[in-house]
């Protein structure tokens, strides 16, 4: 069996089924064993595991997560590709592939159906344009997971780490960290990709919390508040809110808030840490139902 970890490998399969890389799916081929190896050391496969594959593309990851996890459902939406996957996945019992839109899946029913409504481990080559969509949607689903492993562009992998007071931080970080505490696990430069990407990438592992971190009475309401801080990023956090329509704020609602916090009313968004913006989305809650 071809391993296409090898360059020459995946050469032969592109050239054999006449494979055009599609833009509009973001595809970029692994095309470096060391990595791909690396991908499953960080995300701990062993032969007692269902792993949940977004985007196997032509099968690369997928013929090391056969090789490691008990079994793999591997989700492809590039209807070409499935005859492709049905040959470089051939030898392997463990696999099944389907071809969906994974944002258009139950991934509750996925969890029950392949492993008993047991957490569940994700590992994935996402492409950059919907990274962000997919990880979300994984989170709000509430799938019982046990762990996110993504290759990413470096940049949103950064953010998804990244601590208050630093310009990678932002919504993302507040939202990623809400669920699962962030671990960049390796660093990918382009070469290690067919077509080389323009920018360079990034392994990140999402170990999901068992317990969120912070309290909140009303989880949404915290999370609008977090993205009305962040959309105009340059402003203060007060003037973020308050110009946020759908919150329904005063100047007066937030300045009581920030002061019972011992914050200035000039503070911008990123200098609030997750627990500082559970704390202010239960502190104007109480305003608002007054």
């Amino acid at each position: 069996m071809a391993v296409l970890g090898i360059p020459q490998n995946t050469i032969d399969i592109l050239k054999k089924y006449d494979i055009h890389f599609q833009k509009k799916f973001g595809q970029n081929f692994l095309i470096d064993t060391h990595v791909l190896e690396k991908i499953i050391r960080a995300a701990n496969i062993t032969k007692d595991d269902f792993v949940l594959e977004i985007g196997p593309g032509i099968g690369t990851m997928t013929q090391y997560l056969c090789e490691n996890a008990r079994e793999v459902l591997a989700v492809e939406i590039d209807k070409n590709l499935i005859p492709v996957l049905g040959d470089t996945l051939s030898e392997y019992q463990n696999v099944t592939v389907q071809n969906e839109d994974f944002l258009k899946m139950d991934i509750v029913q996925i969890a029950q159906e392949y492993n008993g409504g047991n957490p569940i481990k994700v590992v994935a080559n996402l492409p950059y344009y919907i990274t962000t969509p997919i990880i979300m949607e994984l989170f709000e689903s509430r799938v019982p997971l046990e762990s996110v492993t993504v290759m990413v562009q470096k940049e949103v992998a950064e953010r998804m780490q990244s601590k208050p007071g630093t310009k990678e931080y932002g919504a993302l970080s507040l939202a990623v960290q809400y669920y699962a505490e962030a671990e960049i696990v390796a660093n990918v430069p382009p070469n290690c990709f067919m077509p080389r990407p323009n920018v360079g990438s990034a392994v990140i592992r999402l170990t999901c919390h068992k317990e969120n971190p912070v309290k909140t009475g009303d989880e949404k309401f915290m999370f609008r508040l977090i993205r009305a801080s962040f959309n105009q990023r340059r402003k203060t956090l007060q003037n973020g809110l308050v110009n946020d329509a759908g919150l329904s704020l005063t100047k007066e609602d937030v300045q009581r808030a920030l002061e019972q916090m011992g914050l200035p009313s000039t503070v911008r968004g990123e200098r609030l840490s997750l627990q500082e913006f559970a704390k202010l989305g239960d502190l104007l809650n109480k305003e608002i139902s007054i």
